[in-house]
């Protein structure tokens, strides 16, 4: 996103111009959001407008501009440590491409290559936290459909049998919850306990 920023002297207008700018490219849709939002990010870090919490606001612009345009993943996954773990590079892709900025002679390149890493660091990670999430629930929907077909009292090794993937500490946790439910009853304790189907 280019702009011609005003004087030196008065930072405020530099933000409100580039925010006007952001505003116009996103009407017209003539620029993926994926490419304006890092770059207003960029030009924020190279005004500097205030003299302490920069990056902390440029990263509180950061969510609230892909929330904007329907990037959701700094709701589940925190950028800000995301972008804390990769600090050094965060330094040396913005000192690489703001050289020049004032100028308007500078690469956005390395800037962009971070950015890129930042949000497809998020969404791996946030992958793979979807995909736990989706492998408890089928471990739990297998132990549920044991105990569905069970038409004996069954025992906790019975469960282990029938899903060897699932581990005991997973089958208690199931059965405690089936239990309070009300589905399931325990006849004993131990070792010996069985359960039966209410």
């Amino acid at each position: 996103m280019r702009f011609r920023p005003p004087p030196a002297s008065q930072t405020y207008l530099y933000v409100h111009e580039l925010i006007n700018a952001y505003k116009f490219v996103s009407s017209q849709r003539n620029l993926s959001p994926l490419i304006a939002v890092p770059l207003f990010i960029l030009d924020y870090l190279c005004i500097h407008p205030f003299k302490d919490g920069n990056g902390r606001t440029a990263r509180l612009w950061t969510l609230l501009l892909l929330y904007h345009a329907g990037y959701n993943v700094g709701k589940y996954i925190s950028l800000e440590r995301v972008i804390e773990e990769s600090k050094e590079t965060y330094y040396e892709s913005l000192e690489r491409s703001s050289q020049g900025w004032h100028k308007q002679k500078h690469n956005v390149g390395p800037w962009l290559h971070y950015f890129y890493g930042v949000l497809i660091a998020a969404y791996k990670e946030f992958e793979s936290r979807a995909g736990v999430f989706r492998e408890e629930s089928s471990k739990t929907d297998q132990i549920k459909m044991f105990v569905n077909k069970a038409v004996i009292p069954f025992s906790i090794s019975d469960v282990e049998q029938a899903c060897p993937n699932i581990s005991r500490d997973m089958v208690r946790l199931v059965l405690r919850q089936l239990r309070d439910s009300g589905a399931i009853y325990a006849t004993g304790k131990g070792r010996g306990a069985k359960w039966v189907k209410k």
